[in-house]
């Protein structure tokens, strides 16, 4: 067992492993194995901030925890939901069925996200989203059978929406993706900035595989807003960054907030675009010593740094009501989260952080992109209790 670290993984296989006696675990891990599913993006636009590398971040966090759980193997299947739910319950239908798999992670766009934790629900398994952003997941869409990892909208908005207006940037129009995740961005990142004064003069939204953004940022320039917010993801961000720049958005006074933004997108685009820019994350590899030596291990598998969407994945039993409920009581301590708590919304709460992107002269090599700008502690980065809409939560 890998001491020093507790990564959602290492809490559930612990977990498993300290549950012996109980009466639900009786009759030991069906088919003696623990079976881990990660269904994510192989090949589409958000390939890049899951795919392969959230893969490899579960195979190390495999091999970290010797491979086996009372002394039963753990077993990896991947699928490719190729961004379509229907796809992606079908898959996750045959393995909860058929295949016999306790827990599937990364779940990367939050409609598929959705879709799966309901789901797994229903089938009694565990789902981890360590892709999707939604803040619908902790909220009418929670569960008590998923838990949401690395971030959420509510804490992009709180943090990069936060940051623009305290800079100037008082009015906002939107280019949001035409999808769950988009659209709780947009409305997450209104919220923040009409309680601190400011002012929305509109939004378009675009469907999430468009591949042209122009006539999109045509009225975004035509709305004369200070913040241009672009509440998407993937390979549509990048094309958007690209666009602005070519349509003189900055030149012009305007300035763009990335709502969520991956590291991966940072190197797609060149510091030359891409500095200055605003952004929220939960990880970042040159954080501390504890993210270098992680991020160090994972660069020599995968060529590249990691992301907050690599950095924590996790695995499940068949237990599910029992293993839950005792991840909600440890303490989560690795290179990801300091004291991370696991909240009965599923909501795991942790300090994000406020980046800017450096100017080239101020990199001093590759994947050197981010400086801090500000901590947000965990607290104060996620949706208070006392404001969920999750049946799961007691108030009063």
């Amino acid at each position: 067992m890998v001491t020093g670290r507790r990564t959602a993984l290492a809490v559930t296989l612990a977990v498993i492993m300290g549950m012996g006696s109980a009466a639900a675990l009786a009759d030991g891990i069906s088919d003696n194995v623990v079976k881990i599913g990660v269904l994510t993006d192989m090949s589409g636009q958000f390939s890049h901030e899951s795919g392969e590398g959230a893969v490899a971040a579960v195979r190390m966090a495999i091999e970290d925890f010797g491979g086996k759980v009372r002394g039963k193997p753990i077993e990896l299947v991947v699928a490719d939901h190729q961004n379509k739910s229907d796809i992606a319950l079908g898959i996750a239908r045959k393995w909860f069925d058929v295949e016999n798999v306790d827990m599937i992670a990364n779940l990367i766009n939050s409609s598929i996200a959705l879709g799966v934790t309901q789901l797994a629900k229903d089938k009694d398994r565990i789902a981890i989203v360590n892709g999707s952003g939604s803040s619908r997941l902790t909220g009418d869409g929670c569960t008590p059978n998923s838990i949401h990892y690395a971030y959420d909208t509510y804490s992009l908005a709180k943090g990069t929406g936060t940051a623009m207006m305290k800079a100037g940037g008082t009015s906002w129009y939107f280019l949001t993706a035409d999808y769950a995740f988009g659209h709780a961005l947009e409305a997450d990142t209104t919220a923040v900035i009409k309680a601190l004064g400011g002012q929305v003069l509109g939004s378009t939204r675009y469907p999430v595989e468009t591949s042209d953004q122009s006539s999109f940022l045509l009225q975004a320039q035509a709305s004369k807003a200070k913040v241009v917010g672009l509440a998407g993801s993937g390979t549509v961000f990048v094309n958007a960054v690209k666009a602005a720049q070519e349509f003189g958005i900055q030149r012009n006074g305007q300035t763009l907030a990335g709502l969520l933004v991956w590291i991966t997108d940072i190197k797609s685009l060149g510091l030359d675009v891409a500095q200055g820019l605003i952004l929220t994350d939960a990880f970042y590899w040159d954080r501390d010593d504890e993210t270098r030596a992680w991020s160090k291990r994972f660069s020599e598998r995968m060529k590249r740094a990691p992301h907050m969407g690599d950095a924590i994945e996790a695995a499940g039993t068949d237990d599910a009501k029992a293993v839950m409920a005792k991840m909600r009581e440890m303490p989560i301590n690795d290179f990801f989260a300091k004291n991370g708590r696991i909240r009965e919304d599923g909501r795991m709460v942790h300090d994000m952080y406020v980046y800017e992107v450096k100017k080239p002269s101020e990199s001093k090599g590759e994947w050197d992109y981010y400086k801090l700008r500000a901590v947000i502690p965990g607290n104060e980065a996620f949706r208070s209790l006392k404001d969920s809409t999750c049946p799961l939560v007691k108030k009063g």
